[in-house]
């Protein structure tokens, strides 16, 4: 399990919060990681790559696609 510490958690930054047929998507940025996306089912499950994404555009995109694709 990863402990974030408080300088992580105030340096993250959330770009958009979509809420899509009971599912939640985040685009957020944080200066490790750059732009990343997280799905949050209607259950609370959490989903999502560490895949690094360089805008914040191209995050939201694929975090549409697994959406669309059901993953």
């Amino acid at each position: 399990m990863q402990v974030l510490r408080r300088s992580h958690l105030e340096k993250t930054k959330i770009h958009h919060v979509i809420g899509i047929d009971g599912t939640t998507l985040i685009v957020f940025h944080t200066p490790a990681h750059c732009w990343q996306f997280r799905l949050i089912s209607p259950g609370g499950a959490v989903f999502g790559e560490r895949k690094i994404y360089y805008t914040a555009e191209a995050a939201l995109k694929a975090g549409l696609e697994w959406i669309a694709q059901g993953n």
